[in-house]
């Protein structure tokens, strides 16, 4: 049995309890090395073999699975396995060669960022919607999903595995619509020990990120969203009625 497991945002104690539990009774784990925190390992007992898959192509950590197959296998993903964690094909081989798996989802770092950032992606007549995205790097994205045609909608967006692309993208958002002086803020390792918060606006991007040494492992978020300006919401508005509570006339 493989059991795909999410290992969070960073911090090993934002592991879900299920999570937990399959390290604790593993007897092999394949970890994202360049990207969990490697700290989530002291779960695993201590017999438990353990394989980098930074080091690894997909044949070698699929051939460790159905060498495996008959033990307790944990695929340890950082986040959420759902977001960039390149988990189908491994998917696809498992059922190709008849070995079952099962998902166990994690704490994704644009959650943990926005932890960081004490902030709400989605504020009344702000904006109501999230767009997580990549800038096109080595690996390509669709046209239609270029971050210049998703900035035209103005919404809140997180852009992952870019901040090596902070010119580019500081460009394409520009392009797409977001003025110069939307606010913006770079999130470095979030819930980390290390973690470090940027804020700063589209048009200075770039110059945060360089000042700041930022080359990887952070996320990226542009949006009002970070201003102070927005509507208070109606759940809680006392004049407005919802089958839990009658609203008050004024």
């Amino acid at each position: 049995m493989v059991h795909f497991v999410g290992a969070g945002s960073g911090a090993p104690d934002l592991i879900t309890l299920r999570g937990k539990r399959l390290l604790e009774e593993a007897d092999i784990i394949i970890y994202a090395g360049s990207l969990v925190n490697a700290a989530l390992l002291e779960y695993a007992k201590g017999d438990t073999k353990i394989y980098d898959s930074s080091r690894m192509t997909l044949g070698e950590v699929v051939d460790v699975m159905r060498q495996g197959d008959t033990k307790n296998i944990v695929r340890l993903h950082t986040g959420d396995t759902s977001i960039y964690g390149a988990v189908r094909e491994q998917m696809g081989a498992l059922e190709k060669m008849g070995i079952e798996y099962d998902v166990c989802p994690g704490v994704s770092s644009f959650c943990g960022a926005a932890a960081a950032l004490r902030a709400e992606y989605t504020l009344p007549g702000v904006s109501q919607t999230v767009i997580i995205t990549r800038a096109e790097g080595r690996t390509p994205v669709p046209e239609r999903e270029t971050v210049r045609s998703l900035a035209q909608h103005g919404a809140t967006m997180i852009i992952f595995l870019s901040a090596n692309m902070t010119e580019k993208l500081q460009r394409e958002l520009t392009a797409g619509g977001y003025p110069p002086d939307t606010p913006a803020a770079i999130v470095y390792k979030a819930t980390w020990e290390d973690e470090k918060v940027m804020r700063c606006t589209v048009g200075t991007l770039n110059e945060t990120a360089k000042a700041n040494n930022i080359t990887k492992t952070a996320l990226i978020t542009v949006g009002n969203f970070l201003s102070d300006d927005y509507e208070l919401s109606k759940l809680y508005d006392e004049t407005f009625q919802t089958s839990y509570r009658k609203g008050v006339e004024k």
